[in-house]
């Protein structure tokens, strides 16, 4: 494990959509014993600062051409309004070549878009926002039987999710990764979605 994440930022981007992911990669709070927590790198097309949709400001800490996927883990893909936007073709190129030798590829909402318009969901199982919609939006995708309706869908490593997900994405990704065990994992997953005390309980026990 290399301890390092990509995360690709750009205007628009929607924050929210991975906000539970980052603050369990960043914090390392609950992670194995002796699991250091994830360098999580922002990258973007350009080293100038770019805005989320939530109206967050973030400055890249590298372009794209300086992204080395022999030293990272994961690359995730944050959804937005602009991914079918040509300046998102060179992340898209990378995500491929991550597909091709085994880095983990991590999309949601408007990234499988994405994926899909650049024909990487054509053959193999994958989710999204809505199938009806990449069938409309995207003229290459041929991918309809491989389509699952749910929530986030693991294959290999490729994770897609769609954009109500957040939560089960950040699930789906931490156990790609490995980081949590998967007692804490569950646990944390069950506090998040239920609210419920007694996973607060679990989770604390399962870091002891």
């Amino acid at each position: 494990m290399k301890n390092t994440v990509y995360l690709y930022v750009f205007d628009t981007m929607a924050d929210w959509e991975i906000g539970y992911l980052t603050a369990e990669l960043n914090s390392g709070r609950y992670n194995k014993k002796g699991l250091a927590p994830s360098k999580i790198v922002t990258v973007g097309v350009e080293k100038t600062p770019v805005t989320t949709m939530g109206g967050l400001k973030i400055l890249p800490d590298i372009k794209l051409d300086e992204c080395s996927m022999e030293s990272t883990d994961a690359l995730i893909l944050p959804g937005g309004e602009t991914w079918l936007d040509v300046i998102h073709q060179p992340i898209l190129k990378i995500a491929q070549r991550c597909i091709n030798e085994g880095t983990l590829v991590a999309a949601i909402c408007g990234a499988t878009i994405a994926l899909a318009q650049a024909g990487l969901l054509n053959s193999r199982p994958h989710t999204s926002n809505d199938l009806e919609y990449l069938k409309m939006i995207c003229a290459t995708y041929t991918g309809e039987a491989y389509f699952k309706m749910e929530p986030v869908v693991t294959d290999g490593k490729l994770i897609t999710a769609s954009g109500i997900a957040p939560l089960e994405f950040s699930v789906h990704v931490l156990q790609a990764l490995g980081v949590l065990s998967p007692k804490t994992l569950d646990a944390w997953y069950r506090l998040n979605k239920t609210q419920e005390s007694q996973y607060f309980v679990e989770l604390m026990n399962s870091i002891q």
